[in-house]
């Protein structure tokens, strides 16, 4: 068995690639592969980051409107985000929308209340979650 101890992986042909041998043959890009920042936060209430990784801040922006700022800007607006909604009641019916219009710094997103009687709300919810993946400045 071996251990590999060491502080920073870096590309020896280009500093800032390194790829992983995946299943089969195929190679995954390391720094293209991974999250670069994701928040888990309740929208109810006083506005609660209850963990993150690279978010500096959450905005309780009005009812439904929250809005997490990057701790390091992405280069350009061209990252996906990943995102995922629930709510510890069980009140079911909720959606998630994100801003057509990002920034390198900042995500708005606005979260929703489907009734069965039909329509939608904008609407607190406390379990939201995101995830990006894209180029950091």
């Amino acid at each position: 068995m071996s251990t590999l101890v060491i502080d920073t992986i870096q590309g020896k042909t280009t500093a800032g690639s390194v790829n992983v041998r995946g299943e089969g043959s195929a190679n995954t890009n390391l720094q293209q592969g991974l999250s670069k920042c994701w928040i888990r936060w309740n929208g109810t209430g006083t506005i609660a980051n209850n963990d993150s990784l690279g978010i500096s801040s959450i905005t309780d922006t009005g009812t439904g409107k929250q809005e997490p700022t990057f701790t390091n800007a992405f280069s350009n607006t061209n990252f996906i985000i990943l995102t995922g909604i629930g709510e510890l009641g069980g009140g079911g019916n909720r959606g998630i929308g994100i801003n057509i219009a990002p920034s390198t710094t900042t995500t708005k997103f606005y979260t929703f209340y489907f009734p069965s009687s039909g329509g939608t709300t904008v609407d607190d919810v406390d379990l939201n979650s995101a995830a990006w993946q894209g180029d950091l400045a």
